[in-house]
Parts: structure tokens; sequence; C-alpha cells
């Protein structure tokens, strides 16, 4: 099992949902973030003043997939989540980490059945 952590634009939030789940990817955690790679922040203008953003918003998705779901879960994110045909600085990052273990609650199932 990997734990697959997405960082994307939040408009392109509804369209990678969408995509996974036509894809099996049924399950997700949403969440808020904040943070600059390469952008290195904004500074727009309002009424005329500079003002500098040093944070920008973004989306976090969190999913435990089976190792026979991981490919198909990158490839979705990553071709869905770009902007444009090449894709630009700031479309996001995706991450993979091991899972060891994973226990669904309610019924106390164990391993991948609980993904």
């Amino acid at each position: 099992m990997k734990m697959v952590i997405a960082v994307i634009q939040p408009t392109k939030l509804e369209a990678v949902r969408q995509a996974l789940l036509r894809c099996g990817v049924e399950r997700m955690t949403v969440c808020d973030a904040q943070g600059y790679g390469q952008q290195r922040g904004q500074t727009p203008s309002y009424r005329g003043h500079e003002y500098k953003i040093k944070f920008l918003r973004k989306i976090e998705l969190e999913i435990v997939v089976n190792d026979d779901f991981l490919e198909r879960t990158i490839e979705t994110i990553s071709s869905v989540a770009r902007t444009g045909p090449e894709g630009s600085i700031g479309d996001g990052k995706i991450f993979v980490v091991p899972v060891d273990e994973a226990i669904r609650s309610d019924d106390s199932a164990r391993g991948p059945g609980a993904v």
C-alpha cells in the first residue's frame, strides 16, 4: 500500500476528483494548504500599491491505494492537474509514501482490504 500526497491548484480539484472516480479511486482526504515553491509567492497590485503574498493557496489530496492502483492514480492526477498542454510552475507536486498498515475503524479490517 502507498499514500499518494498530491498538492494541486484549487481550481483543478473537481476535475481531478471526477477523473479519479472514473479510474476506480473512490476514497480520498482533501485539505486546504498554503505554501510556495518555485513561484516564491506573488507581488500583485491593489489600487496602485504592491503587496507581497508569501503563501499561495493550494489543495492537498491524501489518497491511500493498493499497489495495483498506484500508477493509474499518479498518471490521472498528473495529467488532469496540469494547466495547459505543457503544464506550468505552480501546478503542484505528487509524493508517494509507503504505508505499513491500514486499519478500518468500524470493523477493524486490516491490510489492503481496509483501503
